[in-house]
């Protein structure tokens, strides 16, 4: 054999990964849900049959066949979910008695300002009585409760059937699901949990009492390692994952798999287990994996993933001889479930474990020759998945994470010892409450590093590189894989090279990064992307500008404020003291602030206090309506207050606070812009009487797109250009569907911060009004 031909391992392992691929794409295209795609599909797949028939190719007739069979399957599936009755009652908002099976573990978010507590959980249609009919159903279902009734629905144990009064909606796309119900009242329970699901609830539930005394991020983390439950993770933990790249440890991955099957293998064979007893042993292994984690697609996903890395590292060995086994897994896993051809979760598994197994071991051959081996195997397994996935990563969060090689690489050490002593006490606790403490007390010390670890990653000011979702974008970071892939056998053996590279990364962290085009020039106003809260800068002369709220956290708008060029701040305006709107406070302080303008209602007290507190030693003004500002080029007015030395009462966030919000109208390098806070529809229209002063170019949509609005408001401002500044995959069903309805209504046109991330706007030389996002 020459050398110039590939092995037949090689080969095998290549073909079953296009046989995987090939499935996995059939299957897409065949759940798509339109019926011409599906013919389209179906002509290419005959088309490749004829031509494997006519040049007695069997590969080409292997990937007709696997194509054939999923068109089949996908469209079957796609059919059964058009003709199932579950879909016409979503279509048609319809309300009915429904029992269910509780099959996952759902999350509770408590009660916010005016906004009621919520619970969410997956559930499987067991009986559907609407519409005067009544049938049996085994349809995977969504379902979502507020307020007591959401109190209700979160004591329901897992794997018990209910009763209760739903109307139907339609669930997120790709999730699988066929529907979302949303519960009209408290379940009524009418079968409990079997054996097997009390006795796993029964061990989640210790492990999650076990973890109560340890601190809050440690006692989110080690249950979401071990079992997926992440319904304790606070929100900002969460995002600082995702800006660090560390999101594949808050949920089950293959990887959890391939600790713990790790850790049964060695603690079996210790004990002096072989042969065919270990692998049965194994195998249970799996089964319990998949029952403890409760058997959702996306368990079933890892659990497959799991068992690819496992049989990579046995006789199959490392490397591209386990590829094989990612095709078979890949065919395998959306013959199963065809929604998960659709899902991008999938699609990261897959790729991560194809980084691994395809470049993660040769990389750390590279790497030996200069680092120890356990380094090198260290460093080349993050940056072999960063590098596989980063594509659909920056799909899903509209960035590139420079932190994530660093972030992994520092918590990857602390992954294993937090989930396989998670794991040890999820076992103990339910048998001898006592001996669980100090498993989960060490599993807590390693999960609070990994916190840590993700809290410092993203404070530094060039964590992340804000990057457009487009096709084009995309296509550049795809090709910029493609170049780190091919440069790496000349950088990763040379040291000098490799750490001078490394170096330029660690020097780029120091330095808040600008995304390609940005900021624009000339820009008149900006909304910075804080998540769900509100922070307008608008551009006062160089390097200065008036930021009216802070958001809720000080890093991101810190790292926008540095984005804009922005140094100094002469003037602060806070429009109400909730939360979501000086959070960020901190963010400005050492920016030369000179005035803090406050409305004069100060409650809540304490983060009235901290506001004035942190600005210091800026003067504060209460302002009220006509009290006007002219800094730089920014003209900045109230055009409605409340009386000063309001009593609104409490301490907690209400609608009143949020009515009580100021209205300002600020006038910059020829845009005008109106700002209203969380004004919601009793004070927008009480505002109506002020007309002529609300027509403006750009209008900040009140209170984050709320449903509490007054159409007739946003008519009067008949903006051209409409901002949403609103948090991606928020709680609170921001923006509304009837808000941003009636925004359209205008004409104006609307950029929402959670899909094209910070925004300005400026006055085009047209005369016109030039939109520049990020992303």
């Amino acid at each position: 054999m020459s050398g110039s031909e590939p092995e037949p391992d090689d080969r095998g392992a290549g073909r079953m990964l296009a046989l995987g691929a090939t499935a996995w794409a059939a299957m897409g295209f065949a759940t798509a849900d339109d019926p011409r795609v599906l013919g389209v599909v179906a002509a290419v797949t005959g088309l490749v049959a004829i031509a494997a028939w006519r040049r007695t190719n069997w590969f080409l007739a292997s990937m007709a066949t696997v194509a054939a069979v999923c068109v089949v399957v996908g469209g079957a599936r796609a059919a059964a979910v058009a003709s199932d009755p579950v879909t016409e009652l979503t279509a048609q908002r319809a309300t009915g008695v429904v029992e269910v099976r509780v099959s996952g573990a759902g999350r509770w978010w408590a009660p916010a300002g005016p906004r009621p507590g919520m619970w969410r959980g997956t559930a499987e249609l067991v009986s559907v009585d609407a519409r005067g009919g009544a049938w049996r159903s085994g349809a995977p279902v969504q379902v979502v409760a507020t307020g007591e009734v959401g109190l209700a629905w979160a004591a329901v144990p897992m794997g018990a059937t209910v009763r209760a009064t739903v109307r139907f909606g339609a669930a997120d796309a790709g999730s699988g699901l066929f529907a979302e119900l949303r519960a009209r009242e408290s379940p009524v329970v009418v079968a409990e949990p079997d054996v097997l699901n009390h006795m796993v609830g029964s061990l989640r539930r210790g492990l999650v009492e076990a973890c109560t005394p340890l601190w809050p991020d440690a006692r989110a983390l080690v249950p979401a390692l071990v079992v997926g439950d992440t319904s304790a993770m606070p929100d900002d933990l969460r995002e600082r994952f995702v800006v660090t790249g560390l999101t594949h440890l808050t949920a089950v991955s293959g990887s959890n798999l391939t600790l713990l099957l790790g850790f049964l293998r060695a603690f079996a064979v210790g004990c002096g287990v072989r042969g065919r007893w270990l692998l049965g042993l194994q195998v249970g292994g799996v089964a319990g994996f998949v029952l403890l984690c409760l058997g959702e697609p996306s368990v079933l996903r890892a659990a497959a993933m799991g068992l690819v890395g496992l049989a990579a590292l046995g006789r199959a060995g490392r490397g591209r001889h386990g590829l094989r086994f990612l095709g078979v897994a890949v065919l395998a896993v959306v013959l199963a479930e065809p929604a998960m051809s659709r899902s991008l979760g999938f699609a990261l598994s897959v790729l991560a474990t194809f980084g691994l197994l395809r470049w993660a071991g040769a990389w750390a051959d590279l790497l030996a020759r200069w680092l120890p081996r356990w380094c090198a195997e260290t460093l080349a397994v993050p940056l072999a998945a960063q590098v596989a996935t980063e594509p659909v990563v920056v799909v899903l969060s509209g960035q590139v994470s420079v932190v994530s090689v660093l972030a992994n690489l520092v918590a990857g050490p602390m992954v294993g010892p937090a989930t396989v002593l998670g794991l040890i006490t999820t076992l103990v606790a339910p048998v001898v409450g006592s001996l669980a403490v100090a498993p989960a007390w060490a599993a807590g010390w390693f999960a609070q590093g990994i916190a840590w670890t993700a809290r410092l990653g993203e404070a530094l000011p060039g964590a992340a590189v804000p990057w457009p979702a487009s096709a084009v974008a995309v296509g550049v970071v795809v090709l910029g894989c493609g170049v780190l892939v091919l440069l790496a056998p000349v950088v990763l053996p040379r040291r000098w090279l490799f750490l001078g590279l490394a170096g330029l990364v660690l020097l780029g962290l120091g330095r808040t990064p600008t995304p390609p085009g940005w900021p624009p020039r000339g820009w008149a106003v900006a909304s910075c992307d804080v998540g769900q809260g509100d922070a307008t800068v608008l551009a006062a002369g160089p390097g200065q500008a008036v930021v009216v709220d802070t958001g809720p956290d000080p890093a991101p708008l810190s790292r926008c404020l540095a984005q804009l060029g922005v140094s100094r701040v002469p003037v602060v305006v806070l429009t109400h003291l909730h939360a979501d709107h000086v959070g960020g406070a901190d963010a400005l302080a050492g920016l030369g602030v000179d005035l803090l303008v406050t409305s004069g209602v100060r409650t809540p007290e304490a983060a009235h206090a901290r506001a004035v507190a942190v600005l210091a030693p800026a003067q504060h003004v209460e302002a009220g309506p006509g009290s006007a500002w002219q800094i730089g080029d920014v003209r900045l007015e109230v055009l409605a207050a409340p009386a000063l030395g309001r009593d609104l009462g409490g301490e907690g966030e209400s609608s009143a606070e949020n009515d009580a919000s100021l209205l300002l109208r600020a006038d910059v390098a020829g845009v005008s812009v109106l700002l209203a806070g969380d004004a919601e529809e009793g004070a927008q229209t009480r505002h109506l009487g002020l007309r002529g002063a609300l027509d403006v170019d750009v209008l900040l949509v009140p209170h984050h797109g709320s449903g509490r609005h007054s159409p007739a408001f946003v008519a009067a401002s008949r903006p051209d250009v409409a901002l949403v500044s609103v948090g991606e995959g928020n709680d609170y069903g921001h923006p509304a569907a009837r808000t941003l309805a009636s925004v359209n209504a205008t004409g104006a046109a609307t950029f929402r911060t959670d899909e094209r991330g910070s925004i300005t706007v400026a006055r085009a030389p047209d005369g016109g009004l030039a939109v520049t996002t990020q992303r």
